[in-house]
């Protein structure tokens, strides 16, 4: 059987394991070749990395992060475009797309993940346009299947006045990779929380458990299908 390349789009380190860890790492394990792509930076909003010494050692932080959760799921090492974090909608839109575009280019995946285009936080809407727009299924284009994932803490907790709520049409069994997931996610430890916050390895899991109860297997992600073209 021929590898598939799959590509996850995320605006921030540690997003794509909190949307799609589970599947990249079952992708992984089939031989598919797996590459990440991390739109923004993901430190330079919080308050207590304001002064550039503290900024860099953050930076730095969350790239060996993502590095090391890669190498848990069995991935491609990441690569980090380095946009402003939270400040996304600072940006003319065509430079967000033409990075992804970029990727796009380089890696010329058949599957591609990205956010949900309703999220909350609004770097996910803006990846998420972005990556509608680069992957549009025109002739020549490698892009044959196009998923949004729900990032925790963030598609929760949006509202019907921003778009319409996730809700999931293609589920992944990852009952053999949610271990998988929650190790990966341990690389990132600066960034979760403890129970009952939703980015808390408890939470993690029990929404993996309860997409899984939804297709009758123990764990499982869920997308949202933009577009999927058979061959």
């Amino acid at each position: 059987m021929t590898a598939t390349t799959v590509l996850a789009v995320a605006a921030h380190p540690d997003d794509e394991l909190l949307g799609c860890a589970g599947t990249l790492a079952r992708h992984a394990a089939a031989g598919d070749r797996v590459h990440v792509v991390l739109m923004a930076e993901g430190a330079t909003a919080r308050d207590a990395v304001r002064d550039a010494a503290r900024r860099g050692d953050e930076l730095a932080r969350l790239e060996r992060a993502a590095a090391e959760a890669a190498r848990v799921l069995g991935v491609e090492p990441p690569r980090f475009f380095g946009f402003p974090d939270n400040r996304m909608d600072s940006l003319p839109i065509l430079d967000v797309t033409k990075a992804v575009e970029e990727a796009l280019t380089e890696f010329r995946p058949s599957v591609v993940y990205t956010h949900h285009g309703a999220d909350l936080n609004r770097d996910h809407r803006i990846v998420h346009e972005a990556v509608l727009t680069a992957c549009r299924p025109l002739p020549g284009r490698s892009v044959r299947r196009l998923l949004t994932f729900e990032t925790l803490s963030s598609t929760e907790w949006s509202s019907e006045s921003i778009g319409p709520a996730f809700k999931p049409r293609h589920f992944v069994d990852i009952s053999a990779t949610l271990d998988v997931k929650l190790r990966a996610l341990d690389c990132y430890g600066g960034e979760m929380r403890a129970f009952p916050h939703p980015r808390s390895a408890e939470a993690v899991a029990a929404l993996a458990k309860l997409r899984g109860s939804q297709v009758g297997v123990s764990a499982a992600e869920g997308f949202d299908v933009i577009f999927s073209i058979e061959p």
